[in-house]
């Protein structure tokens, strides 16, 4: 309690009510796979470049397409479809709003499995002769990098040298010096190199001044002029036009090339490339007027060049690995970065499809694992394709989880890459369903409430289904877990299933384990200050209370049976549910009970007729 030495007035702020419970978030996707571009962790020790990037939050597919190349085919082998591009555009055109995605990249390696092969993965362009100049590197790896362009264009200002001193300018900046102070060198006339001194700071004076390629520092000459150079940058790849205007020469510049175009936290976090000024052990440096003469030499548009897609995917790949405790460069990949991001709620993995059976089984187990380890998320799990009724109930015979629901059959597109041919019918492909049926999760949880089963609900943005399941054929599919894509003459296409991979009756619905996975991590999230208070009834009772009005918001939005609350929920934390040891150890326990609503799978309307004279028993 507060401590009261000096006699006086104490005004104090308290509570009269007990802590409330915010619900967490349950509409969140996470997916990790294979993408044309985009962040993935990795480290180039050569060149001293460590990127630890988290999995990237997107809320619409454009976000998507500017961090990860968009639907460009992806991987090695014969089936190169971006799977968890198209995933992710049927997730967002089927009502999901944010989606966390992690890029597998299966590096290439020579010799050392450890050591990343630059000149195997990321594209590039050399500037100068025999490799003697910087090189503009590729910032992600793969074969999407062959597609970037960069061109360079200078600008020359007016003369910055006013009245003896430089004007308009700061640290770092470019001048190309002039002897005529009034008539500065024709705009079609690149920059003489000879004449190029970068600003810098007089500590003595504290005047700026200029550096030369000497290193050193050179006293303003007014009566000669200053001209300010800087560059305008563009890169390009496929219909994306990124322009960075105004970038200087010099490294101390805030603004300066090496900084705005850098490997690791670029002002820009999605940019495409970065300028590699490093040069071999033993060789010096290269200087800014070497790095000027390079730039200028690229006037028109340029390729990059020498990007691959790395080796062929493994189900070990798309698993990852946790991030290193002992060391900030080793970052997680694969799912195991997804499980840093607490708001996930949907996972999946759409690469899964891409690999052979055994291997298909094996990567599908690492996905249900990552959920069933972590608590408070569901995966959704893709069949092979081309399955037959017989193949996906094997198929979903090999697993037996709460924590995984299984959707069948494909959803055939309009195939989005596909050129369009006038005299041809438009070109279609089929894709699992993980995607849009994530979306469906999400819009569900937006629209009614996790409690509402994610069924019954229309899937958008396809034209069918790539299997026929008739009402005959879902009464083999459902009672095994298998939930029924289905189309209604007048109804159009929808999900037709609510059902987990699980053989335990009492979590055999998609929407109670989730109703469960909300209550649970909402209490667990918004519970954390009762650790280490004193272990007493009050505390008891202030749990208690927190529970409950948590579990009657809950009641009142319809996810809980009863009439009354009585009927819906009990919160018991007293005496009856600890023992002395139990206070002893430490350990509060609070049960709770909850009685969930079901959705009504089966709806039976039972009619018979009626007379005037007829009784009823």
């Amino acid at each position: 309690m507060p401590e009261y030495l000096t006699p006086g007035v104490y005004v104090e702020e308290t509570s009269f009510r007990s802590r409330s419970i915010e619900g967490v978030p349950t509409s969140t996707c996470g997916m990790a796979g294979l993408t044309a571009y985009g962040p993935v962790p990795y480290r180039l020790d050569a060149l001293g470049v460590t990127m630890t990037p988290k999995p990237t939050l997107v809320t619409s597919f454009t976000e998507f397409e500017r961090a990860f190349g968009g639907l460009d085919a992806v991987g090695l082998l014969d089936n190169t479809t971006n799977y968890l591009a198209h995933a992710a555009r049927a997730f967002f055109g089927n009502g999901g709003r944010r989606l966390y995605v992690q890029r597998v990249y299966p590096f290439a390696t020579a010799g050392n499995p450890a050591t990343i092969d630059l000149t195997q993965n990321f594209a590039f362009l050399p500037l100068g002769a025999g490799g003697a100049g910087p090189v503009w590197r590729a910032r992600w790896p793969g074969r999407a990098g062959n597609g970037i362009q960069v061109r360079v264009r200078f600008r020359r200002s007016k003369n910055v040298l006013v009245s003896g001193s430089l004007t308009g300018v700061s640290r770092g900046a470019a001048v190309e010096i002039g002897d005529n102070p009034a008539q500065p060198p024709a705009d079609n006339t690149a920059p003489d190199v000879a004449k190029l001194k970068i600003v810098a700071l007089d500590q003595a004076t504290g005047k700026l001044g200029y550096v030369g390629n000497n290193g050193a520092f050179e006293p303003v000459d007014p009566a000669k002029g200053a001209f300010h150079i800087t560059f305008d940058i563009e890169v390009v790849m496929g219909t994306r036009a990124d322009v960075y205007t105004g970038v200087e020469l010099g490294s101390a510049h805030p603004r300066g090339i090496t900084k705005v175009l850098q490997a690791e936290r670029p002002a820009d976090e999605f940019s495409l490339v970065w300028l590699d000024t490093s040069v071999p052990q033993g060789q010096p440096a290269l200087t800014d007027g070497a790095i000027l003469t390079a730039l200028l030499s690229l006037k028109e548009f340029t390729f990059l060049t020498g990007g691959t897609e790395g080796a062929p995917l493994t189900p070990d790949d798309l698993k990852g690995r946790k991030s290193s405790p002992d060391d900030a460069r080793d970052a997680a990949t694969g799912l195991a970065a997804l499980g840093e991001i607490e708001d996930i709620a949907i996972v999946t993995a759409p690469d899964i499809v891409r690999l052979d059976a055994d291997s298909h089984k094996v990567a599908a187990d690492y996905l249900i694992q990552h959920c069933e380890e972590l608590r408070y998320r569901i995966a959704i799990v893709d069949p092979p394709g081309d399955s037959s009724i017989s193949s996906v109930r094997a198929f979903r015979s090999q697993f037996d989880t709460t924590h995984g629901a299984l959707y069948y059959p494909w959803l055939r597109v309009l195939d989005p890459t596909a050129k369009r041919d006038p005299g041809a019918p438009p070109a279609t492909m089929e894709l699992p369903p993980s995607g849009a049926t994530a979306g469906i999760y999400a819009r569900s949880d937006i629209e009614r409430g996790v409690h509402k089963a994610p069924a019954n609900e229309v899937v958008l943005g396809i034209t069918e289904f790539a299997a026929n399941v008739t009402f005959d054929r879902q009464s083999v599919l459902n009672p095994e877990g298998i939930n029924a894509l289905r189309f209604f003459p007048g109804r159009a296409n929808r999900v037709w299933g609510a059902r987990t991979m699980s053989s335990d009756p009492e979590w055999k619905y998609v929407n109670v384990r989730r109703l469960f996975i909300y209550l649970e991590h909402s209490i667990d999230k918004s519970t954390q200050w009762v650790v280490f208070e004193p272990n007493n009834e009050r505390l008891w009772a202030s749990v208690r209370q927190t529970i409950e009005d948590f579990l009657l918001v809950t009641w009142r939005s319809g996810a809980l049976m009863g009439t009354k609350p009585e009927e819906a929920y009990f919160v018991r934390c007293d005496r009856t549910t600890m023992s002395q040891n139990d206070l002893d150890n430490g350990r509060l326990i609070c049960d709770i009970g909850v009685a969930p609503t079901y959705p009504a799978e089966f709806v039976i309307f039972r009619i018979g007729q009626w007379t005037a004279d007829a009784r009823q028993s």
